[in-house]
């Protein structure tokens, strides 16, 4: 009989890798009422560690950590636990960064704030089908500027080579990138 809630907490550890402590903390307390041993990190340096030393079945990763990219932690806990399921979470979310996402070994792109229903569906969910289409699509505009920023985000970041490639004008791609993204 004690075997059986032993393998259930070693089979929903969590590690939570977030730079914003209250929201980590009330997103842990959360999750470990759902009955997830959860582990903190607030960096990339200690989420590195912590995976290491204990290999977390699921994780929750910040994109922007104060020490760099939650990119950079994704395939470290990979390494450490194939199997682990990695969800980003971010309050910066373009469809680059959710691609790059993916391809680290993430399993879902969720924006903050994200609350502890959306993060447990997200590590939980085992479908391989296509999510519902969306409510409300991008705009036009708004594909416009997303693929913009792909582009110049494969070019590291360089306006001249991004100008080039897109065939546009320099000039016109920084008046471009000087702005805010279009609503939806």
């Amino acid at each position: 009989m004690n075997d059986i809630p032993q393998t259930q907490v070693a089979e929903k550890t969590l590690l939570i890798i977030d730079d914003d402590a209250p929201y980590r903390q009330r997103l842990a307390q959360a999750l470990e009422k759902r009955g997830f041993a959860v582990t903190q990190a607030e960096s990339v340096e200690a989420g590195i560690a912590a995976a290491k030393a204990q290999p977390p079945r699921y994780a929750v990763v910040d994109l922007r950590l104060a020490d760099g990219s939650g990119l950079d932690v994704v395939p470290e806990i990979k390494k450490s636990r194939p199997d682990c399921r990695v969800v980003i979470l971010t309050g910066y979310g373009n469809i680059a960064t959710a691609v790059a996402a993916i391809k680290s070994g993430a399993i879902d792109y969720l924006p903050k704030p994200a609350d502890a229903d959306q993060v447990e569906a997200a590590l939980l969910e085992h479908r391989d089908a296509l999510p519902p289409p969306p409510e409300q699509p991008m705009t036009a505009d708004r594909v416009r500027w997303e693929h913009i920023q792909r582009v110049y985000e494969q070019c590291d970041r360089n306006v001249s080579e991004t100008a080039r490639r897109l065939r546009m004008h320099r000039r016109t791609l920084q008046r471009i990138l000087a702005k805010y993204a279009p609503r939806a």
